[in-house]
């Protein structure tokens, strides 16, 4: 690997755009150049530092440059940990965007494409993506936003990729508050988990139990309960210097979710709430999703 020489900071945005294949690596790319960012895809990882320093020595010449890379190459990809570091220490800055998706959704996408996955070799789709997983487990601890795509459809997934990143001017921090039922199983991209089951659950009040948190029937019982208002006013409390670390620590971006059984009353009540109040930081935009309002 080349070293780098330090250079000034770039006045230009990087995100090195990677994950899983299947995951919506080329959705993800079509939408940042919608928005204006200069994209180069599959660029090998001993090349990032290269690009990088040509684009940091000419501040202005590409504002915003997503590198979009993938795990084709199993031998070369190790080496962008490598890159990555050596980015660090000559004062480059850059974020990493790590998408993701369910081990049934990436097979149902490869057979449907009529494609082998690039790491299965003679083995099963599925060998290849927990090959894949083993490779980019490391850089997913590491990156600074992580998106779920399962739930996802191309639409969904620009949209997702228009909000985290089309704004301009400074970044600020994004936050995503999502509501869920823990009997469909815990987010996998949650930054930080709340369980919200130790209040009384409406599914056992019949006259709430048609009706979900969004409702102010529901709400106000939910937010009423004893030990709610409580738990609210320090889990903010808590998430408030968490918050201030990943500024300093140039993370723009984290998802908090608030379960409870089935994702319909507790959860969601206690969510819109929790997003309320967040959206009272300074330097913050929230956005409220409720992945299992709906499901029976």
């Amino acid at each position: 690997m080349t070293e780098l020489e330090p250079v000034k900071p770039a006045e230009s945005e990087l995100v090195i755009v990677t994950g899983m294949s299947g995951a919506g690596r080329t959705t993800a790319a079509h939408a940042l150049e919608d928005h204006g960012w200069y994209v180069v895809e599959n660029l090998p990882p001993q090349l990032l530092g290269t690009l990088t320093e040509l684009v940091a020595r000419v501040p202005g010449s590409i504002p915003k440059l997503a590198v979009v890379m993938d795990v084709r190459s199993k031998s070369l990809f190790p080496a962008l940990r490598d890159n990555l570091a050596a980015l660090r220490s000559a004062g480059i800055h850059y974020r990493v965007l790590f998408l993701d998706a369910s081990d049934d959704l990436l097979v149902r996408r490869f057979e449907q494409g009529r494609r082998p996955h690039p790491l299965q070799g003679t083995g099963r789709i599925l060998d290849g993506i927990a090959a894949e997983r083993e490779v980019l487990r490391e850089l997913k601890d590491a990156a600074e936003i992580v998106l779920d795509t399962t739930p996802m459809n191309v639409h969904a997934l620009a949209t997702a990729i228009t909000e985290l990143f089309s704004e301009s001017g400074p970044v600020v921090l994004r936050l995503n508050v999502m509501s869920f039922g823990f009997k469909y199983g815990l987010p996998t991209d949650a930054n930080y988990v709340a369980d919200v089951r130790f209040i009384p659950n409406p599914h056992w009040v019949p006259e709430l139990r048609p009706h979900t948190g969004l409702e102010t029937v529901v709400s106000d019982y939910v937010l009423a309960a004893q030990g709610a208002a409580d738990f609210i006013d320090r889990y903010i409390l808590a998430l408030e210097p968490v918050l201030d670390g990943y500024r300093r620590e140039n993370k723009h971006y984290a998802t908090i979710a608030i379960g409870c059984t089935g994702g319909k009353h507790r959860s969601v009540a206690v969510s819109e709430e929790i997003a309320r109040r967040l959206r009272q930081l300074p330097g913050v935009t929230v956005t409220v999703n409720h992945r299992d309002l709906g499901r029976e």
